[in-house]
């Protein structure tokens, strides 16, 4: 799995710069509501803007991907990016911030679907190896990106996002360098791929599960930084050791799990594990220290689940890998947009609420998995857990060549 050639390398650098992006505001939700006059309804927005944009701006991903090529789309990307996070940073209103966070959301929507899709495609070894390296790039992106959060969050909330915008560029050099140029589609992907895509049963059962499970995820992301109550060193540390035991199960476990127990099986455990996590939260909100325990091993939970259903994705559907990622990525980022400011709204009112639920989200999510368990579970009886796509081998073909 470790080797591959650079151009895989030079994404997957990109992509843990990107995924810290999601991390790195973290430390500092409850220093921009203190020092901006905002409550937790409010805060969330700078979630709610990115993820919606996101979530839409992937439908036109592999349209805009088939016509300029993967490169020019991933440069794109980036580009919006740092002038998102450089601008958010500038801004003295919530206000502003979630405009130019919005902005930044579009700009990650070019780069992920993109992103995901290249690595596949161009990755030595099985898809399931790919999708492990990519899951690796999210969870050192988000491990750390709390830590630097934190960091940079002590000295300034703006800074966070000035190191976004650094890091950003440095990820656009890499690539602009690393990755050798790629041609547009020789059938340009139409707009309505995406939608097409999701009248698969299996596609729609699995983006609808994930829908439902990030109303759990980005409740414990946006809303546990303000019953915690603490810096944003502390918050960073906490978070980081989220993201650690995250990165390190979708790497190590999430394959073992797979084997022993089966893709359904291991989806079905990490997600009623994450939902126990959640009720326990609710439960026990006023303790700090049980909050603490709670999110950590919550990465355990989210780094299983996120690598198996990853993977189930890019495998359960008959269409071109890019159209599956940005049709599962609009559904499931409708809910991650929605999510944050129902915590906040919610965490107003009681902050016993939010936890509550998320946790009821997530077994939701357990039984909308459920109505598809013959199709997710064909996948461990086939060669390589699924299909490949023609245009998937041509495209491996293309940026293996183009890069030696």
């Amino acid at each position: 799995m470790w080797r591959q050639p650079k151009t895989v390398w030079s994404i997957a650098f990109a992509c843990v710069i990107s995924f810290m992006g999601i991390g790195l505001v973290d430390p500092i939700l409850k220093p921009i509501a203190d020092e901006l006059g905002a409550g937790p309804s409010q805060v969330s927005l700078l979630f709610t803007s990115y993820l919606a944009v996101m979530g839409v701006a992937m439908l036109g991903t592999g349209w805009v991907s088939s016509r300029v090529g993967a490169k020019r789309t991933l440069l794109i990307g980036l580009a919006l990016i740092i002038v998102g996070a450089a601008l958010a940073g500038s801004q003295d209103s919530v206000g502003g911030i979630v405009a130019f966070r919005a902005l930044w959301g579009l700009g990650n929507a070019l780069f992920i679907a993109t992103a995901l899709a290249t690595i596949v495609g161009a990755a030595s070894g099985s898809v399931k190896q790919a999708i492990i390296l990519y899951e690796a790039a999210l969870g050192v992106g988000i491990a750390t990106g709390p830590l630097l959060g934190g960091w940079l969050g002590g000295i300034s909330w703006r800074w966070p996002f000035y190191g976004v915008a650094v890091l950003m560029a440095l990820a656009f050099i890499a690539t602009v360098t690393t990755l050798p140029a790629t041609p547009p589609a020789a059938t340009p992907t139409s707009l309505g791929a995406p939608l097409r895509a999701l009248g698969h049963r299996g596609l729609l059962t699995v983006g609808v599960t994930s829908l439902l499970y990030n109303f759990g995820f980005f409740t414990l992301l946006a809303f546990t930084p303000f019953p915690l109550a603490m810096g944003a060193h502390e918050i960073g540390f906490i978070f980081f050791g989220w993201g650690v035991l995250l990165a390190v199960t979708s790497v190590f476990v999430a394959p073992l799990v797979q084997r022993r127990f089966g893709t359904m099986a291991g989806i079905v455990g990490a997600l009623l594990g994450f939902a126990v996590i959640l009720a326990v939260m609710a439960v026990a909100t006023e303790s700090k220290t049980l909050l603490v325990v709670c999110v950590v091993l919550a990465g355990a939970f989210l780094g299983v689940n996120n690598t198996l259903i990853t993977e189930t994705v890019m495998k359960v559907a008959p269409v071109e890998r890019g159209v599956a990622s940005a049709a599962y990525s609009f559904v499931r980022f409708s809910g991650g947009a929605i999510a944050p400011w129902l915590a906040g709204t919610l965490g107003e009112r009681s902050v016993h609420l939010p936890f509550w639920v998320g946790s009821g989200a997530v077994f939701a999510a357990v039984l909308v998995l459920l109505t598809a368990r013959s199709i997710i579970g064909a996948l461990d009886h086939e060669d390589d857990h699924g299909a490949e796509p023609v245009a998937s081998r041509v495209e491996a073909e293309a940026l293996t060549v183009g890069d030696a």
